[in-house]
């Protein structure tokens, strides 16, 4: 679904949040992906369940509403910045109420947030490299009552000297723009299912991303397992391929051995979907339900 240009503002608005909420429940059904939530199972969590990410995604539903109304045609100055980071705040809050205290879209928020508010700064009308450039912009600026505290994120990459989600926004979200996007249009374009051509996108992120997730759960053994494992399921010729799809398996289960979870690549591969969808270059959502 595309927007019509009759919507206006709050009707452009109103799409936008639909379209990241089912982004976000798109990605988390999307199956079998290797050590995250997903329609068989929990992964390797104890904490999370399909049922509580699809109630998380679906509690962001006014902060995304919120975030592309306030961002509407707005330039990117300090101002906006300082909005959409208290509009995020205010997110994680529903979130953390609706799930009970568990944190399930807290890195989600931030990059399907920014996209969301570049996507309303161009009034809709923007590009793929439109939309992540603005986004990359808003992100680099200062915002004074971020919280000054260090997130399992955030230690990960001070640990590792890696970058993080802060970073991949700043740099203008290049594993969406160089990676996973152009690989979910060759994948679809050979003749792929949407729901191989999306496990390929996750893939083609998981083969570079310094997931600290990952890292967090399990060091720098596991951030090497899953990308070589990722890399393997593309040589192999991706998810179409009988070759891929035992390749994914095994990294399956080198995933759940080793308790590791990309979930740093899920929080991505949902900010694809969203952008497939909004951005006026690219192909509309698909509905794999």
């Amino acid at each position: 679904m595309k927007l019509q240009p009759q919507m206006g503002v709050e009707g452009g608005a109103l799409w936008l949040a639909r379209v990241a909420t089912q982004s976000l429940i798109e990605e988390v059904r999307l199956s079998p992906k290797p050590g995250l939530v997903d329609s068989r199972g929990n992964g390797a969590h104890h904490d999370l369940t399909l049922d509580l990410m699809e109630r998380s995604a679906h509690s962001l539903s006014p902060t995304f509403h919120a975030l592309a109304l306030q961002s509407w045609q707005r330039p990117a100055d300090i101002a906006l910045r300082q909005l959409v980071g208290r509009l995020g705040r205010e997110g994680e809050v529903q979130m953390m109420v609706a799930t009970g205290g568990v944190n399930t879209h807290r890195g989600a928020i931030w990059a399907l947030g920014l996209l969301v508010s570049a996507a309303a700064m161009h009034g809709l009308e923007g590009s793929s490299s439109d939309i992540a450039a603005t986004a990359a912009k808003l992100a680099s600026l200062p915002d004074s009552s971020a919280p000054k505290v260090f997130s399992k994120g955030l230690l990960a990459t001070r640990r590792y000297r890696v970058h993080g989600a802060r970073e991949e926004a700043q740099l203008g979200f290049p594993h969406i723009m160089n990676l996973a996007l152009p690989q979910l249009r060759r994948s679809r374009q050979s003749g792929a299912t949407e729901q191989q051509a999306r496990l390929d996108a996750l893939m083609a992120i998981m083969t570079s991303l310094s997931d600290t997730c990952v890292l967090s759960r399990a060091g720098l053994e596991g951030l090497e397992v899953m990308q070589n494992g990722a890399r393997s399921v593309l040589v192999a010729g991706g998810t179409a391929t009988v070759e891929g799809r035992a390749a994914l398996a095994w990294l399956d289960k080198q995933m759940l051995a080793l308790n590791a979870s990309p979930g740093g690549a899920a929080d991505l591969l949902a900010a694809t979907l969203l952008m497939d969808s909004i951005a006026i270059d690219t192909t509309p959502l698909h509905t794999l339900i």
